[in-house]
């Protein structure tokens, strides 16, 4: 015990080795290796500290990007020149980034922090292909408390655990040197200034090579972590604040009621059924136009005589995107993500024209598009048998809006935004009456399911959405004694199911597969609301089977109403060649 005594009282730096001996009275000699690593606490500057972080950033945290960087240029020679090149450079770049944002007392929280976030993005890069784009980063703020829920599984924390613990404890462990303001001002710029040298003459040693590849694969940057999410998110709040300051852009005004509606002998409902990641792969009524869905997940709307949209294409790859854009006039086609936030939408327009228009939500909101209308929710506790503590099923959409039909006499338009097929808890999209695919995945965690499993799992939750349409309909039939009823539903965007590896959706739309862009859309329409608009539900049907998009929402909807405005677009109507027969 002596012998330890006077090492450790002489000042011994136990970090130094694992090989210090100590004595237990017994005489029995044991290492000390534990206790050294308890001792060890090196010192280092804030600057040597960050650019540690910036190469674990690089080296750990961005796999996804340099697996994306690698096999783009597979057809290329890769030299361990290039790649060496493309790591410094990345690591000068977050080291410039968070330079001027780190002083000693805030050093360690703000690099804890963006550990944890770049581990949390390397996870969700990796397991289901996202990219860090504004659009993404978008949907992660706007997102609510249960839907964040349901993508924090048992792999994403192993996933953190396993690559933020270690990084976690060694920043705990070092010392961050002292020193005078104006010296460590000085030389944080030294090293800026040396760090940026370096890291463009790394990157300007192959900036031909480089800056091809970020031309033709952008989408390649949002996987840089944690600087992409960090931008982005910085882009997304600079763009909702501008936008909260300026006043909605009026759209519209000239809309009435156009030549149909004072020979009508009964006011108008129509219902827009607002889909939620519904893909037409799985649609079971697009087999006919040469889809393969697995299973038949549209039955009860196959025995109704509906008017089926098998060559849809959305607006986007995320609701945050898809929804405004599917209601706004300048489309896909005119897309400026401004111009949209910043305007009225259809239902403005509709509102405009004297329709009352209702928007029922069983989502995380319309993203805007209701903001000029009344709006509602399903209430959970008028539903125990529709609604969880999080959550309600779709069905209770149609429940809740049979309640305000009591109270409503003239025309209304109304827009029943659903839950879905909205992932990655497919399984709890629909109740256990509707699991017929089998086997299921039952884990918000995709990765412990095999892929039959999860398409299983989705085509059950498609399978309720057809039966929560098919509701929607005889609904509308038995009012048609006191309205012309008509409905139409078409869904946000799509889904991948482990094609080429991808999950989800988001991806940036110059990069989405066609299961993230290619939708389902249906249309049904009374006898009554046919007569009154005199179409044509054969020529609809023909002009069904023709390509379509959300940019043609507008303008049909506008038409199906029969609502004159310099906005309506004869073209992208698609019952223009179907009315007047």
């Amino acid at each position: 015990m002596g012998e330890a005594n006077v090492l450790l009282s002489s000042g011994f730096n136990a970090a130094a080795t694992d090989d210090v001996i100590w004595r237990q009275p017994g005489g029995k000699a044991e290492s000390r290796s534990a206790s050294s690593w308890l001792r060890w606490r090196p010192e280092v500057s804030a600057e040597n500290l960050l650019l540690a972080c910036s190469l674990y950033f690089v080296l750990v945290a961005c796999r996804p990007f340099w697996h994306a960087l690698l096999a783009h240029r597979a057809g290329d020679a890769i030299s361990l020149a290039y790649v060496l090149a493309v790591g410094i450079g990345l690591t000068g770049v977050h080291f410039l980034l968070f330079a001027p944002l780190l002083a000693r007392w805030t050093i360690k929280p703000l690099l804890a922090s963006l550990i944890v976030v770049s581990a949390s993005a390397s996870y969700f890069a990796g397991q289901f292909g996202v990219y860090f784009d504004p659009d993404m980063l978008r949907n992660v703020v706007r997102t609510d408390i249960p839907e964040a829920r349901e993508l924090l599984g048992p792999s994403l924390f192993a996933h953190v655990l396993a690559i933020a613990l270690p990084a976690l404890v060694v920043l705990q462990r070092v010392r961050v040197r002292r020193r005078a303001f104006a010296r460590a001002l000085g030389l944080r710029l030294v090293y800026i200034l040396i760090v940026a040298i370096v890291a463009a003459g790394a990157l300007g040693g192959v900036y031909k090579d480089f800056s091809a590849q970020m031309r033709n694969h952008k989408e390649i940057r949002y996987l840089i972590v944690p600087a992409a999410p960090l931008w982005s998110l910085v882009r997304v709040m600079t763009n909702d604040a501008r936008a909260a300051n300026v006043p909605r852009r009026p759209i519209g005004t000239d809309a009435r009621l156009g030549a149909s509606w004072p020979s009508a002998k009964k006011p108008a409902l129509f219902v827009i059924v607002v889909g939620e990641t519904a893909r037409a792969d799985n649609w079971g009524l697009n087999r006919a136009a040469g889809h393969s869905p697995v299973h038949d997940t549209t039955p009860e709307l196959a025995r109704r005589d509906v008017i089926n949209f098998p060559d849809m294409k959305s607006c986007g790859t995320d609701t945050e995107v898809s929804v405004p854009c599917m209601f706004s006039l300048q489309g896909r086609k005119n897309y400026d993500e401004d111009a949209i936030r910043t305007s009225e939408s259809l239902l403005d327009v509709l509102n405009h024209a004297g329709l009352h228009v209702i928007w029922n939500d069983n989502q995380s909101g319309c993203k805007g598009v209701c903001d000029g209308v009344d709006s509602m929710r399903p209430d959970p506790a008028a539903f125990p048998d529709l609604c969880g503590t999080d959550r309600c099923l779709d069905g209770a959409l149609l429940e809740s809006s049979e309640k305000v039909m009591r109270d409503t006499k003239g025309n209304l338009v109304l827009v029943l935004h659903q839950l879905g097929n909205h992932g990655p808890a497919y399984s709890r999209r629909y109740p256990d009456a509707f699991r017929r695919f089998m086997p299921t995945c039952d884990e918000e965690d995709l990765s412990r399911c095999s892929r039959e499993q999860v398409i299983n799992s989705y085509d059950n939750a498609l399978l309720y959405t057809d039966h929560v349409l098919g509701g929607t309909i005889d609904w509308l039939k038995r009012l048609e004694s006191t309205y012309d009823t008509a409905m139409i539903y078409v869904s946000d965007h799509g889904e991948s199911l482990g094609e080429k590896g991808l999950y989800l959706h988001g991806l940036p739309y110059s990069i989405a597969p066609d299961e993230q862009t290619r939708v389902p859309m249906t249309l049904w329409l009374s006898t009554g609301f046919v007569k009154r608009n005199r179409l044509n539900p054969d020529c609809l049907r023909a002009r069904a089977n023709q390509p379509a998009s959300h940019d043609n929402l507008f303008h049909t909807v506008l038409g199906l109403l029969d609502v004159t405005t310099a906005l309506r677009d004869d073209a992208l109507d698609l019952t223009t060649s179907c009315r007047g027969g």
